[in-house]
């Protein structure tokens, strides 16, 4: 597969994952699974290890979010949002700030890697919101508005201009995620329930 075709094919892939993944689909988890998988090859010609490393991290993470997203589905096929606390939050960012820091040190150290520092620390975060999405926290979408900004010219910089414009892509779907994933928290069980096993499983979602 050509260069081109190769970023193409990662590029629609995962547009179409992040798309559901806002809409709340369980269908998102294995259409992630192969937008990680076409884009670990590009970002390995294009010498960005941090983020070609980043993707299997992704698999493993896109692995658990399915399993997760699976006990806490609704009746209308969708998942539940869970709050995130102020002080967890803040943990899991200190994490992510650290590994980036390491991480950067590493690729700067040891590899010919593009941009090790900024590649690094965007490929920590992004395993924050990866985490946060994988748990159902609306906090996912403002992670990734602030990474996916600053991977934008990162990309351009590199001339992977495809995935730079997927990538203004994603912020749009980003600010779209927000505002759907703010809206499911308000009104968690819109649906009325039409059984014993709906409202089971309703129970079963809000613990």
């Amino acid at each position: 597969m050509s260069p081109a075709l190769l970023e193409w094919s990662a590029v629609i892939a995962s547009a179409l994952g992040v798309w559901l993944m806002a809409q709340r689909r369980m269908l998102a988890w294995p259409v992630g699974l192969l937008s990680v998988g076409l884009y670990a090859l590009v970002f390995f010609q294009a010498r960005l290890y941090s983020d070609m490393l980043l993707q299997g991290a992704f698999a493993a993470f896109l692995g658990y979010g399915w399993a997760t997203w699976h006990r806490q589905d609704k009746p209308d096929g969708r998942v539940a949002i869970a709050p995130l606390a102020a002080r967890t939050g803040a943990r899991h960012l200190a994490v992510g700030v650290a590994f980036g820091l390491a991480l950067g040190a590493a690729m700067h150290t040891w590899t010919n890697a593009a941009l090790p520092w900024l590649d690094a620390m965007l490929a920590a975060l992004s395993l924050v919101a990866q985490w946060w999405q994988a748990r159902r926290h609306t906090a996912t979408w403002w992670l990734w508005i602030i990474v996916d900004v600053v991977y934008v010219g990162m990309y351009a910089v590199k001339s992977l201009h495809a995935t730079a414009a997927l990538y203004l892509v994603f912020v749009a779907l980003a600010v779209a995620g927000l505002r759907t994933w703010k809206t499911a928290a308000r009104n968690p069980f819109r649906l009325q329930p039409k059984g014993p096993d709906d409202v089971q499983r309703r129970q079963h979602s809000t613990e």
